[in-house]
């Protein structure tokens, strides 16, 4: 294998397909990118077993080969090299090297036999549709903070991604939660998504789709079946496998009779938050709310270093109520609201409260109460 390529592409391209290559590998091959050379384009691929990407970008092919190499040390060659600067790989088949030149450096990284490297052989997948970036991006960051990372109940640490909605106005639907809170986002649903399998996308894949999207403008192309899902975005080719188990009937944790309505403006909220929480300790992390007439009443009590109080004006006309929160919990769903004014509903300090945008219907919340 014989092959020029730019600095600058090939970097970009490593920087995508590197990060899914875990640091402690007990495979060697694991620890390895397969680069491919052939019809004036590189290939990269790298995979953990669970999850693979593959990217392919412009080259000068004088001989057509493939081999593997470290995927971390060969990103940081790379990333050292002079900017700007032309790079030629070449593999030596009988001494199982690859030998990378740039200018007046030198290097030769030993390399593994490429039918060693695993492939995450994707079934026919069954359904397939778009999305564009901005709305693939919005999906994920309106749901991902919620996602469970308790390794014990595993259909937890993910993305839930399903159909919902009526006949009429069908939408595509992200849904995570750890125990402690939920988040749901929906989409219009495509017309080709239509009969989907519900699937849940674990938190990996989840967190590397949402760093390979880097213009809004762009399309996505997404297809899955009952074991796998599949992310098109340009000359990037992610498959993942979905996490097999059975996500939880959310909706019955969503409260439909809360009544007392609170309505806040947002940024004073997650301000005042953020300042009463800065006394909290890091295991207790709980903030009260005291409503009544128009005013909420902001505390936290730290025993070990002392206390925090602020007022604001709201909209409240219930009866009076004192709940309590885990602040940063609070505060990554002020996070979301995309509107400069937040929808509380609440029922009593033992029941979960809903959270909403008030212009944005598409996106709610749910946040369970602690004991203050």
């Amino acid at each position: 294998m014989k092959v020029t390529v730019e600095r600058a592409q090939l970097l970009k391209s490593l920087g995508h397909v590197h990060r899914v290559v875990e640091r402690r590998n007990t495979i060697p091959i694991l620890g390895n990118v397969l680069i491919r050379a052939e019809n004036a384009r590189l290939s990269l691929k790298a995979t953990d077993l669970d999850l693979e990407v593959t990217e392919t970008l412009p080259a000068e092919v004088a001989t057509s080969g493939a081999t593997t190499v470290p995927a971390h040390m060969f990103y940081d060659i790379v990333r050292k090299l002079p900017d700007g600067s032309q790079i030629v790989l070449e593999g030596d088949g009988d001494r199982s090297v690859l030998a990378i030149r740039a200018g007046r450096s030198r290097f030769t990284l030993q390399t593994l036999p490429e039918s060693d490297f695993p492939d995450l052989a994707a079934s026919d997948m069954t359904h397939s549709f778009s999305l564009s970036a901005a709305d693939v991006k919005r999906l994920i960051d309106r749901t991902q903070f919620a996602i469970s990372t308790e390794e014990t109940r595993y259909y937890l640490n993910g993305i839930y991604l399903h159909s919902a909605g009526t006949a009429k106005a069908a939408t595509l639907r992200a849904v995570a939660t750890d125990g402690h809170r939920l988040a749901q986002f929906d989409l219009p649903l495509p017309k080709t998504a239509a009969n989907m399998p519900g699937v849940i996308v674990p938190r990996k894949t989840v967190g590397e789709v949402q760093r390979l999207i880097e213009d809004a403008e762009a399309e996505v192309g997404i297809e899955l079946s009952q074991g796998k899902i599949r992310f098109t975005i340009a000359n990037v080719v992610l498959t993942s496998k979905l996490i097999d188990g059975t996500f939880p009937d959310y909706a019955r944790v969503i409260p439909q009779n809360n009544d007392k309505e609170l309505i806040v403006d947002k940024k004073d909220f997650e301000a005042a938050v953020d300042r009463v929480s800065t006394i909290s300790s890091e295991r207790g992390r709980a903030v009260k709310l005291a409503l009544s007439g128009g005013k909420l009443t902001l505390s936290v009590t730290n025993p070990d270093s002392g206390s925090a109080t602020e007022e604001l004006e709201v909209e409240y006309a219930a009866d009076p109520l004192d709940i309590g929160f885990n602040s940063r919990y609070l505060l990554d769903i002020a996070a979301q609201i995309e509107g400069e004014v937040a929808v509380l509903r609440l029922a009593d300090p033992g029941s979960p409260t809903l959270i909403q945008d008030k212009d944005a219907k598409n996106a709610l919340y749910v946040l369970m109460p602690m004991r203050v």
